[in-house]
């Protein structure tokens, strides 16, 4: 199961960092389109893109966050329990992530799918095929939504058989306490 867990995070990892080139692609061609407007050039569609991409950063950049336990959480009952009581409220936290996760992945489909049959462009000069950044979009929700419920059930695994240590280091605080 910690096997499981340490691939998922190195995939994420790497989630992060194709994220990470993709925001600076994207930095790169505002400055390109900047000092271009200085010369005179019209360089259109900087903000469109730009605007895809931040999509795209954020369904994909919750995934790195779940394995590094950067998602925001109200330690206050947490604290003061043992460690039985940590893995549970360590379990409703993900449970409720997993939730949103599979909801919002299951709400984006429909709007992906009415893009494919319609064929629906983008209204600017640019024209993309909407399918595209969506595609990509959706996709981060799918693997939010499969990692977080993979995470959810390996950790409750892990907390039947008593392995709270792991479960605080995979989903809780770790030793950040």
């Amino acid at each position: 199961m910690t096997r499981i867990i340490s691939i998922l995070k190195r995939i994420n990892n790497g989630v992060a960092v194709t994220a990470g080139l993709a925001l600076l692609a994207c930095i790169t061609i505002i400055l390109v389109d900047i000092v271009l407007r200085e010369f005179g050039v019209a360089f259109s569609g900087s903000e469109e893109i730009s605007g895809y991409v931040m999509a795209a950063v954020t369904s994909w950049g919750v995934c790195f966050a779940l394995t590094a336990k950067a998602h925001v959480r109200i330690d206050l009952l947490r604290q003061k329990g043992g460690d039985k009581m940590r893995s549970l409220y360590d379990l409703i936290a993900l449970a409720s992530l997993s939730y949103v996760a599979i909801y919002v992945a299951y709400r984006a489909w429909p709007v992906l799918t009415k893009t494919l049959k319609s064929g629906a462009l983008s209204n600017t000069a640019l024209e993309v095929p909407l399918y595209i950044p969506q595609s990509i979009w959706f996709a981060g929700w799918i693997w939010f939504a499969l990692s977080s419920s993979v995470l959810l059930i390996l950790s409750v695994l892990l907390v039947l058989q008593g392995r709270h240590q792991i479960v605080d280091e995979t989903i809780g605080t770790g030793d950040e306490q």
